[in-house]
Parts: C-alpha cells; structure tokens; sequence
C-alpha cells in the first residue's frame, strides 16, 4: 500500500475514536480527539459542558479541509488545481484565505528582493521524496527543471462578491500545495468551529502547530513548550500566552540522512531548488491568525537570521518569534520579553529590538 493511502486509512480508524473525559465533570471537565489528517496526528482538547459537540464540529472541519486540500487526492480542489492545465478553477473560501495570505507574505519579500515561501514549490517537494517517502537526491538538472515551474508570480485568484466565489488560476505545468499554510488554516477554522459550538476554553495541536481558545478553564494563561530542535523530545523554553496561534518550523521536523550520511530536510529553498541552509535550525512565529503564523513559520527559517528579523522590523506589528540558531542562541523578538522564558541551560537567550 502507498504511503499516502496508509495514512489516509489510518485517518479513517483514528476519526472513529470515542472522545474520552479527561477530569470530573461540569464546566472544567476536558474532552479530547485525536484525528490523522494532513500527515499528522491532530489533537483537540475542549473544556466545559459543550464540549463534546465542539470537538465532533472540529473534527468535521479537520476532515473537509484535508478532502480540500491534499494535492495527491483526486477528488481535492489542489488536485483539479494542479491538472487543470492552465484552466480556472473554483475554490472554497478557505483555499482562497490561505492563497491570499500566501500572497501578501510573498509579496513582502519581493519588496524585500528575497525569495522565500512559494506554494508552487511541489514540484520540488516531489522531486525530493519528502511526499510518499521515497527521499532522493535529485541531480543538477533535474533541480533546475523543477525551478522552471516555480510560477507563485502568476497564480491569480478571483472574486466574485455577488455570490461570495472564487476562482483560482495557474500556468499550465505549475502545481501548488500548502503544506506550509494548511494546518494553520485548519486550525482557524477549528478554533471557530469550537466557538460556534460554545466552547469557550480549548487548545489544539496540529503537528508543529498549537492554537488556543480563551484561557484555561481556571482562568490562567496556556503554558506552551518550544521544542529544542538539537533534542526535539525536550523543550528550551516555555511561552505564557493567551488566545493565539504558535507554529514553529524546523529541519528536526522532517528529514532524511544519504547513503554517505550527509543530512537533508523538507523545507525547500526557491532560491536554489535544495533543502534550506542557513543558520536557523527552528522558527516559531506567535500570531494571533494562524492561517499567518503558519506561512510566517516557514518563511522566516527560510529568510534565516538576518532578513527574518528585516521581515519582522518592516512587518511584524501583528507577530512575535523565536529564532534558535545553530550556534545556541534563542533570538526573541522583543513582545516576548514577559511571555517567554528560558528553561535550557545550553542556549543563550537575546530579546531583539
């Protein structure tokens, strides 16, 4: 069986788990789901007596989201998108807020005259293996053929608010995945879903991605754990938050060693058609959209050091991040100097103005 189809039964079984209490009863009692969508384990954890119908809403948006958004579904919008061979297509209105968060940060950099975050990388990703497993090291020109459909520049979305639709269009031989937004959407979506619902305290964890609903049941902050990319089983520091979203990126994340050992990693630089190199190892970005959190991640270990924090001081009113470098400094940006503190003791903490 293919990867792709395992993990597509494994999110079948998954959906189907029974949500179990997690304390006493009444409006401090927690529920959670888990549910295996997008490649990963998601889990969504509801407070109070609504919570049970918040989490069958959640777990309903997790489910339509990844029937929209997988590029190797056939029945997915990505799909038609990427063989439509230059043709207009019609988009929900979630694919359209990812596409046009994606834009806005694309745009950013090109104003920058840096290359970062671009959907239509999956030709790339592909090439790779990083998408049914099958990790490959892709020679020169192979490289180069896959830049050539990199093409974000003339993807054009439409709207129509007559009828509140939208269209999207691409070249002929581009194809787009959004990997790199997708889960933070999710989450946007679910954490509407559980308000919807009533819910008024939850928090979910969409694999490097953790979104918040109010505050805990008790009334105090969430307490959300920044993973040390160098031992990713173990946190470097601990961030005090509100309601928010906080994603982190990082080459821990996905990778894969050669048969001569040497180390490569899924997120992709547009610049060369190879794993990034820099020197990041992770970027957390805390945004109250996660839908941005989640394409900030991404860019900003793209970026590395220097122009992540450029991107910041010209952009970042709405966000703060993290920076772990490979060289064991923690670099927050200076929102965070109440909010986050350092736990491990082999990293140096700086708060950058």
């Amino acid at each position: 069986m293919k990867l792709a189809r395992l993990f597509r039964a494994l999110s079948l079984l998954l959906a189907l788990l029974t949500v179990f209490s997690l304390s006493a009863c009444g409006e401090g009692a927690a529920y959670q789901k888990e549910v295996f969508a997008m490649d990963t384990v998601m889990t969504i954890t509801a407070y109070g007596s609504k919570a049970e119908a918040g989490l069958v809403a959640g777990e309903s948006v997790i489910l339509s989201m990844d029937a929209v958004l997988d590029p190797e579904l056939p029945t997915s919008t990505v799909y038609a998108l990427n063989h439509a061979h230059g043709a207009a297509i019609s988009v929900p209105g979630q694919l359209a807020r990812i596409v046009q968060t994606a834009q806005t940060v694309y745009n950013n950099c090109n104003k920058m005259r840096v290359k970062a975050l671009d959907p239509t990388i999956y030709p790339l990703v592909k090439l790779w293996g990083f998408v049914n497993g099958s990790y490959y090291v892709p020679n020169d020109l192979e490289i180069a053929d896959a830049l050539g459909r990199l093409q974000f520049d003339q993807v054009y979305l439409s709207s129509f608010p007559s009828s509140g639709s939208y269209e999207l269009t691409m070249p002929d031989g581009c194809e787009i995945s959004f990997g790199a937004i997708a889960k933070g959407c999710t989450s946007d979506y679910v954490i509407d879903a559980l308000r919807n619902a009533s819910v008024t305290s939850g928090i979910l964890s969409l694999g490097g991605n953790v979104q918040t609903l109010g505050l805990r049941p008790d009334g105090s902050r969430w307490r959300i754990g920044i993973a040390d990319p160098n031992s990713p089983d173990t946190y470097l520091g601990i961030l005090s938050i509100g309601e928010t979203a906080v994603v982190t990126s990082g080459s821990y994340q996905r990778n894969f060693v050669d048969a001569r050992g040497k180390f490569y990693h899924h997120i992709m630089d547009p610049r060369t058609g190879r794993p990034v190199e820099n020197s990041l190892l992770s970027a957390t970005v805390i945004c109250a959209d996660g839908t941005m959190a989640d394409a900030l991640s991404t860019t900003m270990y793209i970026l590395g050091e220097t122009n992540a924090l450029r991107y910041w001081r010209s952009y970042g009113k709405d966000f703060e991040m993290i920076l772990v470098t490979k060289n064991h400094e923690v670099l927050c940006t200076s929102g965070l100097i109440e909010e986050f503190s350092l736990e491990n003791t082999n990293y140096t903490l700086k708060f950058m103005e």
